[in-house]
């Protein structure tokens, strides 16, 4: 993965985790449109220093981790869907409890 598609990730990462469409993205960071946005997140573009702090800026992050060399990777969404009987409080938090021990054993 080269440097434009790893700022592309971690430029989609932060604006999905804010809730944020790519056309407010485009306006806060001075686009016309989403389709520049999609590009960026594509790794298609190579910004201009100007365009990167905007990026930063826009998504209270800093340029140092835009351009981070640690490896990012692309999200992956698991969904589950429960019919019948809602669980218990003790059960959710028995469920949360898996969830950060099959989180634990990576690496």
């Amino acid at each position: 993965m080269n440097t434009q598609e790893s700022m592309g990730l971690r430029i989609k990462s932060l604006r999905e985790s804010k809730k944020m469409s790519q056309s407010e993205l485009a306006e806060k960071v001075g686009y016309k449109d989403k389709t520049a946005i999609a590009k960026v997140e594509a790794g298609k573009v190579d910004l201009p220093q100007s365009k990167i702090s905007s990026f930063a800026k826009a998504l209270d992050t800093t340029t140092s981790y835009l351009f981070s060399d640690e490896q990012i990777e692309k999200p992956t969404t698991i969904a589950a869907h429960f019919d019948g009987d809602e669980y218990t409080a003790e059960e959710l938090d028995e469920i949360k409890a898996f969830a950060e021990f099959v989180k634990s054993k990576r690496k």
